[in-house]
Parts: C-alpha cells; sequence; structure tokens
C-alpha cells in the first residue's frame, strides 16, 4: 500500500509515516519544507518527499500517482504571513481533492478537529469545517476522523506543557471554569487513519476519535507535572488574561505557548464532537489512558523555554 501524506512532516504526519513503513508500506511525504525539528523521518526507507504548500494540484496529482490513499493531515493553529486558514485548511484542501481525483486515488483521510463547526466564531473552527464539507462532497472515498487532543512524542501538548512547567513556578489554568478533555494518543488515532484506507466500516464516515478518559483539563495537567516532578502553584485565570498571554506568544514564540486559537479550543472543552457524528468501531476505539508512563514516553528533553523559543533567535 502506497500512502501520500500532506503534513508529512509534522505531528502527526510522522506518526502516521513511520507506522505504515514499520508495516511495509509506502509513504510519499508532503510539506511546505523540511522539519529540522526531527530529521531522522528523511531517512525512513520507502518514502519520497515533495515540498508543497497545496496550492498546485497539478504538482500535488504527480506526487499523488500511484497512491492507494491520500492522508490529508497538513493543518495550522495560528495565521503566519500568507500561512492563513483560509489558504491552508479551505484552498489547501480544496487542491488536494481536485489532485486526489486527476491522480485516481480512491481514498482520502482527513484529520479535522473534535468541534469544527460552521458559524461559531473561530475562523479555526469554521475553515476546519468547511474542509470537511469539501471532502464529503468530493465524490471519492472517504473518512473524516474529527479529533480532539493528540499527545505523543514530538506533539504540541506534552512539548510545551512540560517546557511551561519547568520555566514557570506559577501555572495558569485556562479559565475560572473547569473544562474536560479526553486526551488521545498519536499512536491509537494513526492506527485508526491506517484502518479506514480499506476498512468498509470507515466507508464515507465522519468519525469522532478520542481517549478513553474524560478528565479536567487541570487534571492533564496535573499528571504531566507529577510525572516530570514538579509542583507549581495551579491558578484559575480569566480568560481576558489568557487571550493576553496567547496574543504576546503569538508574536514572540517560534511556537506559541498558546496560541488564540487553541485557547479557544480549551476554553470550551475537548470532549464531545460538534455536530455529533458517528463512532468508532469498537475495535478501533483508543484504548492507551493518560498515564505518567505515556507522558513520559511522549514528553521532549527536559528543561524550560529560552531564547531558541523565541522567534527573534535563529538558534
Amino acid at each position: 500500500m502506497r500512502v501520500a501524506i500532506t503534513g508529512g512532516t509534522g505531528f502527526v504526519g510522522r506518526h502516521l509515516a513511520r507506522e505504515l513503513v514499520a508495516r511495509g508500506h509506502e509513504a510519499v511525504l508532503i510539506a511546505r519544507g523540511k522539519d529540522v525539528r526531527d530529521e531522522s523521518i528523511h531517512k525512513l526507507p520507502k518514502t519520497s518527499f515533495l515540498a508543497s504548500d497545496l496550492s498546485d494540484p497539478q504538482e500535488l496529482r504527480r506526487a499523488f500517482l500511484g497512491s492507494d490513499a491520500v492522508a490529508h493531515c497538513a493543518g495550522i493553529n495560528r495565521e503566519i504571513g500568507a500561512q492563513t486558514y483560509l489558504r491552508v485548511h479551505v484552498d489547501g484542501t480544496k487542491h488536494v481533492v481536485e489532485a486526489a481525483r486527476l491522480a485516481g486515488v480512491k481514498k482520502i483521510v482527513l484529520l479535522s478537529f473534535l468541534r469544527a463547526r460552521p458559524k461559531c466564531g473561530s475562523a479555526y473552527h469554521e475553515s476546519k469545517w468547511v474542509a470537511e464539507e469539501m471532502v464529503r462532497g468530493s465524490g471519492l472515498n472517504y473518512t473524516v476522523f474529527k479529533a480532539g487532543v493528540i499527545y505523543g512524542r514530538g506533539d504540541h501538548m506534552l512539548d510545551h506543557l512540560s517546557h511551561a512547567l519547568y520555566t514557570f513556578p506559577i501555572f495558569g489554568l485556562v479559565g475560572m471554569k473547569e473544562r474536560q478533555i479526553r486526551p488521545v494518543a498519536v499512536e491509537d488515532l494513526v492506527t485508526a487513519i491506517i484502518a479506514s484506507v480499506d476498512d468498509t466500516r470507515l466507508s464515507n464516515k465522519i468519525v469522532s476519535i478520542t481517549g478513553p478518559e474524560e478528565m479536567a483539563l487541570s487534571e492533564a495537567v496535573r499528571r504531566v507535572a507529577e510525572a516530570i516532578g514538579r509542583h507549581p502553584l495551579y491558578v484559575p485565570t480569566p480568560l481576558a488574561i489568557q487571550k493576553v498571554i496567547a496574543w504576546v506568544a503569538e508574536r514572540t514564540m517560534k511556537i506559541p505557548l498558546l496560541s488564540l486559537a487553541q485557547l479557544r479550543i480549551l476554553s470550551e472543552g475537548i470532549a464531545e464532537a460538534l455536530p455529533a457524528c458517528d463512532t468508532l468501531p469498537a475495535d478501533l476505539l483508543p484504548a492507551t489512558r493518560f498515564t505518567a508512563e505515556q507522558i513520559l514516553k511522549g514528553r521532549p528533553e527536559p528543561g524550560p523555554f529560552g531564547l531558541r523559543d523565541l522567534g527573534c533567535c535563529k538558534a
């Protein structure tokens, strides 16, 4: 089996490519550029790489030729210059769908967001919803995965959360009211994505995928802190203050501690899909729990934020 992966050098894309290769399949990695955070992905056997910003359907068609499926995992959680939600989530998906048709690809898998929906006042949520609509109307065999918080080696959650816990003696919890999340291990997500390529139970389905445990966001933070031996003072923080923090982080950090889109996501909770959708077959439901073992397996090298994390620093 050969699978083309947009966002192929990103967090989910890397894990998906490695699992495909481990199972004896081939992967085509498509990304804007080579991700220097994990250059080992480019040394995987049975893989090829295309630098593309998803703006050229003909270029994508050539990359998709001979593929059994396209896994469309490319996405952003903040807008930087020309990389807008419209260009990446909407126009990018339009070009991916067009290229898949031209290349004769029979299956398209879209990684979307659990609460992506129209007319909710969030450009991130709304653009993800438009992408879902395009895939649903593509005429191709599709599966849309509406995922919640995804964690694992190289993610944003464990990476930035652990660095924050090493940096600050006080940790500001999002909002004055507890919100629920269901963290899903990237390994469980990747297993479901690969299964969807030829599992007819997932043909033309929109499915939610979340972890087996529902917990308060503060509980997830505490589990990470305990796993890495940190004991900050937890302080519920009004959303207005968190918005200022996110605004500053977006403008000063290479990868923000918290983006405005992520703040919106966390402030409404990430436990149930909106709108309601199908659930996975029982044998594909995520079973990996958010334990200390899993947290330590996925965390980055320990240490606080530093100059390397600032947007003005090239180091």
